[in-house]
């Protein structure tokens, strides 16, 4: 503790920093920032882990501020003197807006660049040469490429939330830009957390550089007050309203983890009459730096952000932060928290876990080591009693699935079959006397023998290999065919099943249901068989019939059906 004792004064600061300083109430520099700003002065490389809101933008502006006047050189068109690259365009605003408040008294200029908006004002502010520029990594290598900038001038290079990054996607853009660099430069490089992906990359940008660590990677801050709801996903718009009733929440914020979800949430919200708007990727940046600036003044109770902005709002005096969904990355957690507690102050995050959360709750707790206080879920807004918490440590029973199922979104199986009462001889009668459906053609009717002469045994179907048998038995008008699953359950996709009559393009069967030699798969076009019993049983036809037989003799008998048909007149 006693590096944070001392003060401004004692870092070797130039009077017009510290005079800026005085104006801005800042007199006792962070942990961070006394163990960074010596070093830096003295043109070193730096590592510096800390913790989101410690302060370490202080840390790398006020020493490059004071190494650049220091140095005197003069501006060159379309060049920069120092490069700050960082992940978001909020985080990019505020650090160049903490540059221009703590270099107000220098001869220095600033600006900042990034996408989402026109580039004709940055490239006007690039023609004319800057000391100072901080760009988000897409919209800087878009004007390099445009020939509005380059970097060969380049004398400090920051990496800011090198971590945040990494996660976004950025780590070839800051490749390519490293390549641009002059060989000759210093390296500043900060970050919250320190990956084996970081620690790699920092090897391939820093030269002996000086490590400032103030906290542990990945650490709560301690001052911030814990707790935890479990309360249903559908359940947690009208909680966190409720919540929101009480008046000692002045400014909070809350996190989603999806864009739509941010919206939903702040409508609704405002329908209740609380103030609040959503940002996140997908809006303008105009609406984004309205909403941001609406929440720092006071206008807005409550900011809706997706975690694009987890370490982008950089506001002083926010008294909650919700987590209203867990996020996927437990380190995510701690930089969302880490928004409330900022300059020595205390906060409240408050967290809600719904049944499919548990997961991402035990990955939090296990990285933080602390074990968040559960609330009394209020009336009205429990789980239900098999979602209930279980105890800590011993995991949720996991739902089991039947063999036959594929899960969502696959073809499906079929669901397992339901338990029946009475006597299970008594139902298989009654299910093969009721009516069957057919896919296409509505109630399915049992072949019917008209001649009498069917044979008791099982019907022969004149399938394309010339042989195989029927579904079942052709006997006095009942079908004695196996119940069809798809046909057991409404509503299963069905799946293909090479004993079921083929239709044509119409729906309509092609070969008939039930027995006779002549029966089956005779039918083409519009005119389906449909044989009954017996040799020369109920089969129709007409003219524009195809045969689907395959074999001479199968032809043949298909031909004398249809002759036998039109003899006696059906």
């Amino acid at each position: 503790m006693q590096e944070s004792l001392i003060l401004f004064t004692e870092l070797n600061l130039d009077p017009h920093l510290l005079r800026a300083l005085e104006e801005e109430g800042y007199e006792t520099p962070t942990p961070i920032q006394s163990k960074a700003i010596p070093p830096v002065l003295e043109g070193k490389d730096l590592l510096g882990i800390a913790q989101t809101g410690t302060g370490k933008t202080a840390a790398f502006a006020l020493p490059i501020l004071q190494r650049l006047s220091e140095a005197g050189h003069a501006r060159e068109p379309r060049t920069a003197r120092a490069l700050v690259l960082a992940p978001t365009r909020e985080l990019a605003i505020q650090v160049e807006e903490s540059f221009r408040n703590y270099g107000r008294h220098l001869p220095l200029r600033s600006t900042c660049i990034f996408g989402g908006v026109g580039d004709a004002p940055q490239k006007a502010a690039l023609e004319r040469g800057v000391d100072i520029l901080v760009a988000t990594p897409g919209r800087l290598m878009d004007l390099i490429q445009q020939g509005s900038l380059h970097l060969k001038r380049l004398e400090i290079f920051v990496l800011d939330e090198a971590d945040r990054m990494l996660d976004m996607g950025f780590i070839h853009d800051i490749r390519k830009v490293i390549a641009m660099l002059p060989a000759r430069r210093q390296n500043l490089f900060f970050s919250a957390t320190m990956p084996n992906e970081i620690a790699t990359l920092a090897n391939t940008i820093l030269r002996q550089p000086v490590r400032v660590e103030v906290v542990p990677a990945s650490t709560p801050i301690e001052r911030i007050e814990q707790s935890l709801y479990f309360v249903g996903q559908k359940s947690k718009t009208a909680l966190l309203r409720k919540l929101l009733d009480d008046e000692s929440i002045t400014r909070a914020l809350v996190f989603t983890r999806m864009k739509h979800v941010a919206n939903r949430v702040a409508e609704s919200l405002l329908r209740a009459g609380i103030e609040a708007a959503a940002i996140h990727g997908n809006k303008s940046q105009t609406h984004r730096q309205k909403a941001l600036g609406g929440f720092k003044d006071g206008m807005l109770r409550v900011l809706v952000a997706t975690d694009i902005a987890a370490r982008g709002i950089d506001v002083d005096g926010v008294s909650h932060v919700f987590n209203y969904d867990l996020p996927d990355v437990p380190e995510t957690y701690v930089h969302r928290i880490g928004r409330t507690a900022r300059a020595g102050a205390s906060g409240i995050a408050v967290a809600f876990c719904s049944p499919d959360e548990r997961d991402e709750l035990r990955q939090i707790e296990r990285l933080t080591r602390i074990q968040i206080p559960v609330k009394d879920t209020p009336v009205g807004f429990e789980m239900m009693p098999e979602a209930a918490e279980p105890a800590r440590g011993i995991e949720a029973p996991q739902p089991v699935r039947s063999q036959n199922n594929r899960g969502r979104g696959g073809r499906g199986g079929n669901p397992p079959r339901q338990q029946s009462q009475g006597n299970p001889a008594d139902q298989r009668v009654q299910s093969s006397q009721a009516p069957r459906r057919d896919r296409h053609n509505g109630p399915r009717v049992a072949s019917q023998n008209t001649q009498g002469n069917a044979p008791r045994g099982n019907a022969i179907r004149n399938t394309p290999l010339g042989g195989g048998t029927a579904r079942g038995e052709s006997q006095s008008g009942v079908s004695h065919e196996s119940r069809d699953p798809r046909e057991q359950w409404p509503g299963q996709r069905a799946r293909p099943n090479h004993h079921q009559p083929r239709t044509n393009n119409r729906g309509r069967n092609f070969g008939g249901q039930g027995g006779g030699y002549a029966g089956g798969n005779s039918g083409g076009g519009n005119s389906g068989g449909n044989g009954g019993g017996g040799r020369g049983g109920n089969s129709r036809g007409n003219g524009n019939s195809s045969d689907s037989s395959q074999g001479g003799a199968g032809q043949i008998l298909n031909r004398i059906s249809s002759g036998i048909g039109k003899l006696f007149g059906r």
